[in-house]
């Protein structure tokens, strides 16, 4: 036999519970999201020909090229271009030299865009939603541990009960085997001995039945164990679960704690991170309410530029540009400030639910806690009574042997006995989830397990 601790339960869990994976690709998967924003500043690069003749005549020849790079301060873009227009059609306003036409330039929204535009509000928000999927990662995996946890107990309760009934099987065969010789003797009467056997064969009953409950236990335990190839595996038969820590909490461990799940709980950890995204979606809407304007600006020069017999007249120069200016402004503004107002909805009502979750955890650390304190007590005077029903069964047994008491009384005392003994294993055991669960509400995992 080998005692199976809960700190092997917590080793196989953190290493290979697929849950536990699964909540790890949250955050990966969070971090795809920053890197797709990431996109919205990939330089571009397009190319576009056309061509046409017809008739023996070439009506036009055109091929345009430009690289396009997103710059992060002021929503600017800086633009190298290559545009060659020739032909007996092309427009003269877009006519270029035989050699074609290189240009560089900016292009600043002096407007709406320039504080915040849509590529850096995306980029920004998808950083923040890492926070919040590591939150989710975080709750995940204690959700996982606090069930493993209880289970786990719960296996430990139904091995104590098997444990228990089994010794009381031992007893009341011993005490029948006993009884059975005396009344051969003619020192007991012949219904002591049937007594005997009923309290033998009735725990032997309850013994098989919590048999059943040991193997469906071991077997709920089960569901949380996998080996590092990702297979299940069963508790064995022979492992044994320890023996319950009772750790003692004080009031500066509930201080800590309290603490802890007021800052770093994962439900507020998430609704933080969203109502700093609603801050950066509202800020970005409030940019939106402005006009659009947009410059841009690109000096030119012939295509050929790098020959030295180009005169400088047509090479880059303050005198070969190209300007130009955008205006848009909708007069009314309502899908602008309809999406401004419900943003700042948005953002209220997460404020609203985190002071409402932060008040229900820190209600949950203090009531779980109160539970332990409770079951301290319980424990205390559970171990002085099973004490005392000791002193009494042993006073019955004196009482037997000198023929001043029955096997009924003996029994009755000895039943009352294990079930006291129960009741303290069952305590024990709930104990030990109510610590798992002030744990899980105050955002971590029982100590050791963190």
């Amino acid at each position: 036999m080998r005692v199976f601790s809960l700190q092997d339960l917590a080793e196989l869990v953190f290493a290979n519970h697929p849950i536990v994976k699964q909540a790890v690709l949250l955050s990966a998967e969070a971090r795809t999201q920053v890197q797709q924003a990431r996109g919205g500043f990939d330089p571009k690069l397009g190319a576009g020909f056309d061509r046409k003749v017809f008739g023996g005549t070439n009506y036009y020849n055109n091929w345009a090229n430009e690289l396009k790079v997103p710059l992060w301060p002021g929503g600017v873009d800086l633009k190298a271009s290559y545009d060659r227009y020739v032909g007996t059609y092309v427009n003269p306003e877009h006519r270029t030299p035989v050699g074609g036409l290189a240009g560089i330039g900016l292009s600043v929204p002096l407007g709406q865009g320039l504080l915040i535009d849509a590529r850096r509000s995306t980029l920004r928000q998808a950083r923040i939603m890492v926070d919040a999927a590591e939150a989710d990662r975080v709750k995940q995996i204690n959700e996982v541990w606090l069930q493993a946890a209880k289970d786990y107990w719960n296996w430990y309760y139904a091995y104590q009960q098997t444990a228990l009934i089994q010794e009381g099987v031992a007893l009341a065969e011993g005490r029948f085997q006993a009884v059975s010789r005396r009344v051969d003797v003619g020192d007991q009467a012949p219904i002591d001995s049937v007594e005997a056997r009923i309290t033998a064969q009735d725990r032997l009953v309850q013994a098989e039945q919590l048999r059943v409950e040991l193997q469906n236990a071991r077997l709920v335990l089960s569901n949380h164990l996998w080996n590092g190839d990702a297979q299940p595996v069963e508790l064995p038969t022979r492992a044994l679960p320890q023996d319950p820590a009772l750790a003692r909490l004080d009031t500066a461990e509930l201080s800590r704690l309290r603490t802890q799940a007021a800052v770093q709980h994962p439900t507020l950890r998430k609704l933080d991170a969203k109502i700093r995204q609603l801050g950066i979606e509202e800020r970005y809407r409030r940019e939106m309410l402005k006009p659009k304007i947009n410059a841009s600006g690109t000096l030119l020069s012939q295509g050929d530029f790098y020959r030295n017999e180009v005169p400088a007249t047509y090479n880059f120069g303050w005198d070969n540009y190209k300007v130009g200016v955008d205006f848009a402004f909708p007069l009314f503004l309502r899908q602008e400030r309809g999406k401004l107002q419900y943003t700042r909805i948005q953002v209220q009502e997460n404020v609203l639910e985190q002071q409402q979750s932060r008040r229900t955890i820190l209600n949950r650390v203090d009531a779980s806690y109160n539970t332990l304190k409770a079951y301290e007590r319980q424990l205390a005077i559970q171990a002085l009574t099973i004490e005392n029903q000791r002193v009494l069964l042993r006073a019955e047994l004196a009482k037997f042997n000198l023929g001043e008491s029955t096997v009924f009384l003996i029994n009755a005392r000895e039943t009352k006995l294990i079930d006291l003994r129960l009741k303290l294993a069952s305590m024990q055991a709930s104990y030990e989830k109510s610590l798992a669960e002030l744990y899980y509400y105050a955002g971590t995992r029982t100590q050791g397990n963190e």
